[in-house]
Order: C-alpha cells, then structure tokens, then sequence
C-alpha cells in the first residue's frame, strides 16, 4: 500500500473543493508568439517558503527559460486560486512571458521529498483539464507549441488542435502519473496516441515509464519523430526515425559545478531542445543538429546550480567560455 502523506511527513495542502466556472484572465499578445507553453502550474510544497509552497510544473520552467534565451513566449497555464496569485508569474510577465492564465477549481499540488533513494513524490491535488479552445486565437500562428502537463490536464484532443505546419514538443511526464491525493505519485503505463503521432518532438525520462512502455520506436511513427529518454546524471539516449530508419546518440549530461534541487531540469532540457531546433531548422542536413542536445544539457544543468530568474544567456556564456578542464 502506497504511504500517506502522514506517514512520510507531507503538510496538508489548501486545497479548493467547491466548483467554481472555469475562466480565463490574459495578459494577450497582439501577435503571436515564437514559442507557445502549455500546462498546469504547480505548487510545490516548500517549508522555506512563507506560502508554505512555490510555484512549478513544466509550463513555469519552461516559458522561463525560452524568454531568458531572448524569445518571444506566450504560456497557457492552468492556475488555481492560491497559485493565481504566486509572485512567480510577476517574474515571468517581467521576463517577457506573455501569460493566458486558465483559472482552475483544481490545481496540481505536489510535495516532492529528497530521500537517499531519490525523490519520492506526494500528490495533494489533482487537476482540472486544460483544452484547446483557451488558446487565445492569435496564438495559432506561433511556430512551436510545447506541450508540458504535470498532472495529466492535457488530452488527445490538443493534437488535432495544433496548427499542422507548428513545430510540436511533448513533455509524456506529466501524463504518465498516477495521482491520488495523500499518496505516492503512481505511474500508469505509456500507450501511444494522437499527441504521440503529432509530437515533433518528446522527452521521457527512464523513471516515467516504470509502469511499462511499448518499443520506443512506436512512439516515432513517421519520419521526422524524435524521442529523448533521459537519466539523469548518466546524460540521455536521443533517438530520431529518418527515411523509416531509427538513429540513436548519446547525450552526455553537463555535470552541474554545485549540487541542488533538480525538480524541472527535465523540462528545461525540452524546452531548450526544441528553442534550439526551430532556430536551427535549415542550418545542417542529415537530422538533429548536435548543437540542439548540447544547448539542451547544458541548459538542464544551469537550473540545478541556479534556480533564480537570472538571465540565462549570460549563465549559458559564462560557462561556454570557460576551458572544457574547468567544466569537469
């Protein structure tokens, strides 16, 4: 039997149980944006915190970094009532996010425990679903969509409801999960689908499919896929169909120079994957550019050593230019 939250020392969240409609409140952009981040955020439960939690979930995380990298992001972003009013989306509006924020009777509420068997997660809230139709419609001339759920709130439905000629990044993550408030986030099996057909792009990690997954070369089936299975500090296996054929590479992970909360480093390696291969499109020929995978590493490292809304750009510099001996 999956411990309860007592048992593994989990604060009570708040928690919203009374329906309320579900409403939009924007910050729209005239135009549309390069990049368009969908998902839940989070609140992660964080003792050093006076709310007693912080904002997460793959949509923070990621619209963060796409706008420090100098992009033009729009985030779709799914919020309850608490997190509606977190701090954090000030940041991301001063960054230059552009936020639609969807307002949620049921919000993702996690605490993510450090134990010295790896992190060991409690779900305290579940999450209302976010749909296609709160896409501002402006929005459907942005050139790339990732889509990021934490907590299942994005369903098949999101594929037919992409423009065809978008560049498509998935996070499966937040799918794959299993939540019952008070418990161990569960997993449930990786059965592909619609959204796997339209992914571009896709990133997993080797924990997300505990519960099963088929081949991986039936998440890629047509020509162009390419999947991402990481593990952590062992770096990642990337993997990408071609001409009916499956290519795979090795991506060394960037050793981050201190330790820390890794919580969105998987997010942040997606989201800097799929910046990378939109801005590279057209620059190489013979599939992904190793410069994408690389960004990606590196990007995913940075989050571990600073997890502060300092401008990425300069943290990504500072490191390319120090001696590759220095990096070790």
């Amino acid at each position: 039997m999956a411990p309860s939250a007592a048992s593994t020392g989990a604060r009570p969240a708040d928690l919203r149980t009374s329906p309320r409609p579900v409403a939009s409140r924007a910050g729209r952009a005239m135009t549309a944006p390069d990049f368009v981040v969908v998902g839940a955020a989070s609140r992660d439960l964080d003792a050093t915190d006076p709310r007693g939690w912080r904002l997460g979930g793959g949509v923070t995380y990621s619209s963060r970094l796409l706008s420090q990298l100098g992009l033009s992001v729009g985030a779709l972003i799914g919020l309850d009532a608490a997190a509606a009013q977190a701090h954090e989306l000030d940041g991301l509006r001063a960054l230059g996010v552009t936020t639609e924020e969807v307002a949620l009777d049921r919000g993702p509420v996690f605490d993510n425990q450090q134990t010295p068997w790896g992190r060991v997660q409690i779900a305290h809230g579940r999450s209302d679903p976010l749909t296609p139709k709160a896409l501002p419609a402006a929005w459907h001339d942005s050139r790339a969509f990732l889509l990021n759920p934490v907590a299942g709130e994005i369903g098949e439905a999101w594929a037919e409801g992409l423009p065809a000629n978008a560049l498509v990044g998935l996070g499966y993550q937040g799918l794959l999960r299993v939540l019952s408030p008070g418990r161990v986030v569960g997993s449930r099996p990786l059965v592909p689908g619609p959204l796997s057909l339209r992914a571009d792009l896709a990133a997993l990690s080797n924990e997300d499919v505990r519960a099963g997954a088929p081949p991986l070369r039936r998440l890629l089936r047509r020509d162009g896929q390419r999947l991402v299975v990481t593990e952590g500090a062992r770096g990642a296996m990337h993997m990408e169909r071609r001409a009916g054929r499956f290519h795979l590479r090795y991506v060394p992970a960037v050793r981050a120079r201190v330790g820390g909360d890794a919580t969105g480093a998987g997010d942040t390696f997606l989201a800097a994957w799929l910046a990378a291969t939109l801005l590279l499109q057209g620059t190489s020929t013979g599939g992904t550019d190793p410069r994408s995978l690389a960004l990606a590493a590196l990007c995913a490292s940075l989050l571990v050593e600073a997890r502060t809304i300092e401008p990425a750009e300069l943290l990504v510099r500072s490191r390319l230019l120090k001696p590759p001996d220095s990096q070790r």
